[in-house]
């Protein structure tokens, strides 16, 4: 299986447990991994043979920065089912959103969650 990648996707939206995080806002930074036979697409040269990373971003960016959670999880798991949903060549997606600000004490570069999500 072959990968399409984006690392350190960078967004701004209102997601976390506490008040001034829904307030306030936050940066938030996705990497995803999405796993599909990338051999037609290489092939042929051909767009519709693969995933087009601009319809990848736009997807991210709505379920990212068009609603507000409580949990990094759940936007991930979002994240995760609109691109498995949108791209059926998709067969696997590692999403992984980090918070590297978050409002906690505490000396750490980040914090976050990463998940893979495939199809049954």
């Amino acid at each position: 299986m072959d990968t399409i990648f984006f690392e350190s996707i960078a967004f701004y939206a209102y997601h976390g447990a506490f008040a001034e995080e829904n307030k306030l806002g936050q940066r938030f930074l996705v990497d995803l991994e999405l796993k599909l036979d990338l051999a037609p697409a290489a092939a042929t040269d051909d767009l519709e043979k693969t995933i087009n990373y601009a319809e990848v971003y736009q997807a991210v960016k709505t379920e990212v920065e068009d609603q507000t959670h409580t949990l990094v999880e759940t936007v991930a798991e979002r994240v995760a089912a609109r691109l498995l949903s949108d791209f059926p060549l998709l067969q696997e997606v590692r999403v992984k959103v980090t918070k590297p600000d978050p409002p906690i004490p505490g000396h750490y570069r980040a914090v976050g969650v990463d998940i893979r999500r495939g199809r049954s």
